[in-house]
């Protein structure tokens, strides 16, 4: 009997291997995202939705929900390992560091640059252009929150699963509670809601070839560097080791990324590698650039003794666990999700995230992008969400605006 054809090998970067994107595809799009994804990490995956869902077509609303679920489990920055696990899935390994580093970089380049010229620049906190990146970001992430909420909360069990995480987020303000909510709303789902009748089809999944060996592999390094680095800098006592050391530990250990990190950055950093100062100064600049907020790692590793090396190693080290996580993870999450237990356990988590954002989207979102503003963002806010939800504007174009009038007016 005649074999069917060999396969590719399971290796995303192994020879062969097809994909349906290329680099230079990933690169280009994820450095736009890297140029305009202001707002911190939940408008980030409200940005990734818009480009990668929605307009793009690369996976499907279910698939994009289960892989923030899983990214929302692991410790590090959700946003970019999502924007990780969409450059693996699209171009492979080389597809996951373009990502990676097209989204990564605009940030740490404009922070490095500041904190070569931070006693100059002063205070960006009141700017009126911040204003309305911050009010642009209100619209994106209601824009999304709405979009998957009619996706993923279609009926009344699963819409009271998001409601109830979103009531336990807003109460219990822990970055671990979001953790909690997850487990719980996963939990609720097993017990309450049935699979879909058409299971989870391969158009309906987050496919991604890693193989066993890469993943073990990649867990394995993961653990080996959070146990071996501590007693490395002890042992040196040189800079870079220390630097290393702790920028790795703070990648490795922080749930829910964004914010979370810097009380973390801050015990490791101040009076250590910079004073309480500059890091003020630091966390200012940072809240004004795109991107994920883990580059203020590239404008503290910028201000130690390191200089522009330092920064080089602070953000490699901040970032490295998030991408060892990420391909020890994703193999085995698919696996799991074929199991009919486990599509009602997602489900639930699903609803869970919807409740999750809708949170995050009163609480730092509205909050510090309306509330500490004034009626102009809030008007700001609506006006870029009628851009979005009914004139169906770019996201990117609506940042620009929203930057460009709140200069004006703000």
């Amino acid at each position: 009997m005649t074999q069917p054809p060999q396969t590719p090998a399971d290796d995303p970067g192994a020879p062969g291997a097809r994909h349906p994107g290329t680099v230079t595809e990933v690169f280009l799009i994820f450095l736009r995202l890297g140029l305009t994804s202001f707002g911190g990490p939940v408008a980030h995956l409200a940005y990734f939705r818009e480009a990668f869902v929605t307009r793009r077509h690369w996976l499907s609303e279910k698939a994009y929900a289960d892989l923030v679920a899983l990214c929302q489990f692991l410790p590090g920055p959700a946003s970019s390992q999502v924007g990780m696990a969409l450059g693996l899935q699209r171009a492979g390994y080389a597809g996951m560091a373009a990502a990676w580093f097209a989204f990564t970089m605009p940030s740490v380049v404009l922070l490095v640059a500041f904190a070569h010229g931070v006693q100059q620049v002063g205070d960006l906190s009141d700017a009126g252009w911040i204003h309305g990146l911050k009010a642009a970001a209100v619209a994106v992430v209601a824009h999304a929150v709405f979009g998957m909420a009619r996706s993923l909360t279609p009926d009344a069990p699963r819409a009271s699963i998001a409601v109830g995480a979103m009531i336990i987020v807003l109460l219990v303000p822990n970055p671990f509670i979001q953790v909690a909510a997850i487990l719980a709303a996963g939990l609720a789902g097993l017990l309450w809601l049935r699979p879909r009748e058409s299971g989870h089809g391969q158009a309906d999944a987050f496919t991604v070839r890693v193989s066993r060996q890469v993943s073990i592999l990649s867990l394995s390094l993961f653990l080996v560097l959070l146990a071996a680095l501590p007693v490395l800098a002890a042992i040196s006592g040189g800079v870079w080791m220390s630097l290393t050391d702790s920028f790795y530990r703070a990648g490795a250990l922080v749930f829910g990324g964004g914010h979370v990190v810097l009380p973390l950055l801050q015990s490791e950093t101040v009076p250590q590698i910079v004073d309480a100062e500059v890091f003020l100064a630091g966390y200012g600049a940072a809240q004004a650039v795109p991107g994920p907020l883990f580059t203020f790692a590239g404008f503290l590793g910028a201000s130690s003794s390191g200089g522009l090396a330092g920064a080089v190693v602070a953000v490699l080290a901040i970032f490295l666990p998030a991408g060892l996580l990420v391909l020890a993870a994703v193999p085995f999450w698919e696996r799991l999700r074929s199991d009919s237990r486990a599509q009602k356990v997602l489900l639930g988590v699903n609803a869970g995230v919807v409740g999750i954002l809708a949170a995050a989207l009163y609480t730092p979102v509205f909050t510090t992008g309306v509330l500490q503003v004034g009626i102009g963002s809030l008007v700001l806010a609506i006006g870029a969400f009628l851009a979005l939800n009914s004139w169906r504007v770019p996201a990117w174009a609506v940042v620009v605006a929203a930057g460009l009038i709140g200069w004006v007016l703000l």
